[in-house]
């Protein structure tokens, strides 16, 4: 498919997706629709395994496109967080990894995207923050429910309420983000990450995820849906084969299935 605010390379069983709209890589309502359509034809892309998402230029996402907001009512604004909410749900339970690789300014809707990935890499020169209050207005992609889960209560409300922005190796030592590298390694080590990743059983990828979804529920409905998720992964074919490669001590094959 062709895009007009997106770029993807494949290779090697990764897709690179990259927002290309300039200036900014401003969330306008037609970037997040082909955001959609890119993941809804990588979901069905059997040579991809894991996708890493970045932006082009000094931008990961500066935000949402705010020109869009002139002359929405509140029912057409609640409508509108419900379709980006809805989005970064998916991205969140995507059955495919997704990394984000965050190159530069990740603030507002980019920041609210970054944490619906399943990773997330930083440049040390990045800036991460919700300055959503500055406009008189609250983050409306999940940015209030998904910061206090990743780096406490606290520190979120503390982001949330004063929109300030933090940089790459801030975002890491609150746990924000995962790691953090120069700006210049940033790709590569995603790429080098996604990689390895790649190697293992897409069955199995796609049910660790969804066990890891799991950790939101209490301890018991989490590890009742871990064994059931594990008696699945028990039935593939890539538990027999990586259970032989084990045995034989050689690279399994996996077939994904």
């Amino acid at each position: 498919m062709s895009y007009q605010n997106l770029k993807v390379a494949i290779e090697n069983r990764v897709a690179l997706l990259t927002i290309d709209h300039p200036p900014a890589n401003a969330l306008n309502q037609a970037t997040l629709a082909e955001l959609e359509a890119a993941l809804s034809a990588l979901e069905q892309d059997q040579e991809v395994k894991v996708i890493v998402l970045s932006g082009e230029g000094r931008f990961f996402v500066a935000g949402a496109d705010i020109k869009e907001f002139t002359g929405l009512s509140g029912e057409d604004a609640e409508a509108m967080a419900v379709r980006g909410q809805r989005l970064f749900d998916r991205i969140e339970s995507f059955g495919k990894p997704v990394i984000a690789a965050i190159n530069g300014a990740c603030l507002g809707g980019g920041l609210e995207l970054a944490m619906a990935c399943h990773i997330r890499l930083a440049a040390a020169e990045a800036k991460l923050g919700l300055p959503e209050l500055n406009l008189g207005i609250i983050p409306g992609y999940g940015g209030t429910q998904r910061l206090p889960r990743l780096v406490g209560r606290g520190m979120a409300t503390k982001m949330i309420l004063t929109s300030d922005m933090i940089g790459g190796e801030e975002a890491h030592r609150i746990g924000l983000v995962d790691a953090v590298h120069p700006l210049e390694q940033l790709l590569p080590e995603a790429r080098k990450l996604a990689a390895a990743i790649s190697e293992k059983s897409g069955v199995a990828l796609r049910l660790a995820l969804a066990a890891i979804q799991g950790s939101t529920l209490p301890l018991s409905d989490g590890l009742a849906r871990e064994a059931k998720l594990f008696h699945e992964a028990f039935c593939s074919e890539d538990m027999k084969e990586g259970v032989a490669a084990f045995l034989e001590k050689r690279k399994p094959r996996f077939s994904d299935r």
